[in-house]
């Protein structure tokens, strides 16, 4: 096991497909202890790291478009809680002992992109553990951040239930962007963490009908324990025709959905080939769609005539942006989403790999590593 006890800033790095180890990630340093060189920003002691889908794959391939090496490797890591230790000068919003949770991108403010409220498509972004800007994630002792992207979390909220509003932003950016109205029925394809987020996401803005569809029995059954209301379809793994399958879907949706022939909506939340074109076809004419699940392959065919000819309202969806993590923190805080009941299990930072290995399996629905211990 390693061991992360002489480092003044234990931190995992990832060298390489199943390459990780501890080492010192040096900070600025006064008398010895970490401190801060830009008077906005503040130093978080982590307490929790949420493992991603795409930790997984930096830790199986060593990367998904930029690619770590020995001589660059990265700090992994987005998904973050934990407790202010120092803020700068300049700071007034967050004080030590705050327990918070960390928005892991940080865009440069000053291009376009940024000055139209639209910062999560910044050329600039910084984003924890993303070997192409260079930028270290959270599965150290100390990170630095800047102080408005870091948000004090309520006190009946605990920081393993604070990691949980990063993957919430991203069900919170679905849902605002697919313009979901109040009344509308909506289709989830893939009930991991995201699609379970965005199945609550969709009824807290007011779906009459959420419907979340999955390969595995054992996750949609926890689906209907989950979203309150929701209704569940098994779909046929060795189906290959994805019309055909769309069709047994809306089938099993009437006669709700007999005299409009297909939903109003569709989240695909699974990023897999066939799961994106059953949920086009599932569509009724002018319908929306959005991409949210990047986890499958790059290229997927797509039944375009189908598309054209409903005129569908097709879209994308990328992290998070401006009001997303604000919003995300009122939904927890009124209970209108919970997120305890995700949490399956937490791994001592020593042990990190053994947590990547475990979603990478599909053990629990949100595995968490705990932050180094004093």
């Amino acid at each position: 096991m390693a061991s992360a006890t002489n480092f003044q800033n234990p931190s995992w790095f990832l060298s390489g497909p199943h390459t990780a180890s501890i080492r010192d990630h040096r900070l600025a340093e006064d008398e010895g202890n970490p401190t801060l060189t830009d008077p906005y920003d503040v130093l978080v002691r982590i307490s929790y790291v949420g493992v991603c889908g795409s930790d997984v794959h930096f830790w199986n391939h060593g990367g998904i478009q930029t690619f770590v090496s020995s001589t660059a490797p990265i700090i992994l890591g987005h998904e973050a809680s934990g407790i202010i230790a120092t803020v700068g000068s300049k700071v007034d919003s967050l004080k030590p002992g705050d327990r918070v949770a960390i928005e892991p991108g940080f865009p440069c403010r000053r291009c376009n992109f940024c000055k139209r409220g639209q910062y999560n498509l910044c050329l600039g972004m910084r984003f924890a553990a993303d070997p192409a800007s260079g930028q270290h994630g959270t599965l150290t002792k100390y990170f630095v951040a800047p102080a408005d992207f870091v948000y004090v979390i309520p006190a009946e909220m605990s920081l393993e239930e604070a990691v949980l509003v990063e993957p919430l932003s991203v069900a919170v950016h679905t849902v605002r962007n697919l313009g979901l109205k109040a009344g509308e029925s909506v289709v989830v394809m893939g009930s991991g963490t995201i699609g379970l987020l965005c199945a609550k996401v969709a009824c807290a803005f007011g779906a009459e009908r959420v419907v979340l569809c999955d390969v595995l029995p054992q996750k949609l059954e926890f689906a209907r324990g989950y979203v309150e209301g929701c209704e569940t379809f098994l779909l046929d793994k060795g189906q290959m025709d994805t019309e055909v399958e769309a069709k047994r879907l809306l089938d099993a949706l009437s006669p709700a959905s007999a005299d409009i022939k297909g939903v109003d909506n569709v989240i695909e939340a699974s990023g897999a080939g066939s799961a994106i074109q059953i949920g086009i076809f599932a569509l009724r004419n002018g319908g929306s769609y959005i991409q949210t699940g990047m986890s499958g392959r790059a290229k997927v065919e797509f039944p375009i005539n189908v598309f054209s000819a409903k005129e569908l309202n097709l879209k994308g969806c990328f992290r998070y942006g401006a009001g997303d993590y604000e919003l995300a923190m009122r939904l927890l805080a009124s209970k209108k989403v919970g997120v305890k009941e995700l949490i399956s299990s937490v791994t001592p930072f020593e042990r990190a790999p053994e947590a990547w290995e475990k979603t990478g399996k599909g053990e629990g629905i949100k595995n968490l590593i705990e932050g180094v211990r004093d």
